[in-house]
């Protein structure tokens, strides 16, 4: 196993349930899929604010944070039938992966969680 990065991020749930009243906010960092997805939540504040803890903690893995063309919606988080959360990767992001870590062969493994107050992220990214 090789270990290209790691990335946490620990997001204040009160600053996003302000933010998601915004809907510019809400189209410039969360895909179409996830808006979607939100309207079947019940508690969409802890939804978005794990997702963007998420797409923060991705950007960190890969070591650039949010430069080289990188943006918050290129980041897309799903869940499978089980409920457990994963990267969607896209071909934007396998073209940036290619490009900087020289591999087409990688995984992302994602683990979110949320209390009251807060939500975290945590992303291992690996050859």
């Amino acid at each position: 196993m090789n270990l290209f990065g790691i990335g946490v991020d620990i997001v204040d749930n009160s600053r996003i349930k302000k933010m998601i009243r915004n809907k510019v906010f809400l189209n410039r960092v969360f895909s179409n899929y996830e808006i979607l997805n939100s309207t079947k939540i019940a508690n969409k504040t802890a939804f978005f604010a794990k997702r963007f803890a998420a797409k923060e903690a991705f950007s960190k893995s890969l070591g650039t944070g949010f430069r080289n063309n990188l943006n918050f919606r290129d980041i897309v988080i799903k869940n499978n039938k089980s409920g457990k959360p994963f990267f969607f990767i896209t071909k934007k992001i396998k073209s940036l992966i290619n490009k900087q870590f020289k591999t087409k062969k990688f995984n992302f493994y994602l683990s979110i969680s949320d209390e009251k107050n807060y939500s975290v992220a945590f992303v291992i990214f690996q050859k």
